[in-house]
């Protein structure tokens, strides 16, 4: 019990520290340590068994060794769509379609196509940053609402769906022996519903802002978009192509691996859009790797928290209090990836915890891989999204320069709300049809 409420008050101060401003590669740790504590185990590695240090950078470390080239692959894609052009494409086109009058929907949309052809959800912030600032301008729509905009678009009907290449959807490849389109009938009416349930609630949320008053505030450092000479829409759209169709044909063959060549041809292709005008290749690297390392540092920094909470005997009790629970045996899995998604405050950091454990179980149980694959990836894209979440963390502060108390209330409600009930109605689908 002393363990349990060790780790339940771990958790609070860190998302109270996070909310607090402090930094996660500290925040994490300190935190942690409570947990090591609050649970018996040794700080320092000293004699047989688990402590501190080894069970927090074994996560930390295995979380990188596994997805390195991923992120790094997925940010360099993110700044080469950038510097083309390629991105600036996609969003005009956007709104040429859509019209100003509806600026949040163009920068929903732009999200939702760069996140599902491939490229990170931590460097389509990155991306879509400078549009979504230059739209609310025009449209002087308050600003603090632009992480939630771009973070509807990037971490909730499209990151988790079937086809995915984003990494929440591969991860339960490797112990469910699936594919990426696993349950892509149900994932298909999720991802409908889940865009219509945020589309409503986010213009609700902008209305009353609105009409409280609230409106654009400039910035000195407001980035500005790229004057020059975009690429054709067809052009523009050959990297993302060229990461779906390497992803399609190469999924059976590699497994989650082929996400590494399919976004290795999306760089590629996106580098021989503007093979005659890059300048500065050196800069666009440096920029892609740097946010690379800040997305992954950011999430395995919660991994290793959750490593240590793993390693607590909190973690066990709640794991067999979980997989005992009475009833489908879906709602079971889908509750346990929530939670411990909700401790590590990643999709994928959690997904790696969770499934080690739990997939023999379920699998065990005659639980459909299709369906155990869907919902695991969409309960995990729910609870994730709490304010110590490394991915909220980087997209209001260091992309968007807000904090917390202003950005995060809206961007809880798109991200923590919407999938949760995206989640119940996968379950719904699955057991009843």
């Amino acid at each position: 019990m002393f363990s349990l409420l060790g780790l339940l008050f771990a958790l609070g101060l860190l998302i109270y520290l996070t909310i607090k401003g402090m930094n996660l590669l500290i925040a994490a740790p300190i935190t942690a340590m409570i947990v090591a504590l609050c649970a018996g185990l040794p700080l320092l590695p000293v004699g047989e068994g688990d402590n501190f240090i080894h069970a927090y950078m074994n996560g930390f470390t295995d979380f990188i060794a596994a997805w390195f080239f991923m992120f790094l692959l997925g940010s360099l894609f993110g700044k080469l769509m950038e510097s083309s052009g390629a991105a600036d494409r996609i969003a005009s086109d956007i709104v040429q379609w859509l019209g100003m009058k509806h600026a949040t929907a163009a920068v929903v949309l732009a999200c939702a196509l760069l996140t599902y052809g491939g490229v990170s959800v931590f460097v389509v912030a990155f991306s879509a940053y400078p549009m979504a600032v230059s739209l609310f301008r025009q449209a002087n729509l308050p600003r603090r609402f632009i992480p939630a905009v771009m973070a509807f678009g990037s971490v909730t009907f499209t990151m988790t769906s079937a086809g995915s290449p984003e990494i929440q959807n591969w991860i339960p490849i490797k112990y469910l022996g699936t594919s990426p389109y696993a349950g892509w009938e149900v994932s298909l009416v999720v991802a409908i519903a889940m865009a219509a349930m945020g589309f409503v609630w986010l213009n609700a949320m902008m209305r009353k802002a609105v009409a409280r008053g609230e409106c654009f505030q400039a910035r000195v450092d407001d980035p500005e978009l790229q004057d020059k000479p975009l690429p054709s829409r067809f052009a523009a759209a050959a990297p993302i192509l060229a990461v779906l169709g390497v992803t399609f044909f190469c999924h059976e063959y590699f497994a989650q691996y082929a996400l590494i060549l399919a976004l290795l041809a999306g760089c590629l292709a996106a580098w021989g859009l503007a093979l005659r005008s890059f300048s500065g290749l050196d800069a666009i690297i440096t920029a892609g790797t740097t946010g690379a390392l800040l997305a992954i540092a950011n999430t395995a920094a919660v991994v290793g928290f959750g490593s240590v909470a793993k390693a607590s005997p909190a973690f066990a009790l709640a794991v067999t209090s979980i997989t005992s629970i009475p009833g489908n045996e879906l709602i079971g899995a889908a509750i346990a990836v929530t939670v411990i998604a909700a401790m590590t405050g990643s999709a994928s950091g959690g997904q790696s915890i969770a499934l080690p454990e739990l997939a023999p179980h379920y699998l065990d149980a005659g639980v459909n891989p299709d369906a155990l694959h869907r919902v695991v990836a969409i309960s995990s894209g729910a609870l994730d999204s709490l304010p110590h979440n490394g991915y909220v963390v980087t997209t209001i502060r260091a992309i968007c320069g807000e904090t917390h108390k202003d950005a995060y209330g809206p961007m809880g409600a798109l991200t923590v709300v919407v999938p949760v009930l995206g989640t119940i109605l996968a379950l719904f689908l699955f057991i009843v049809f």
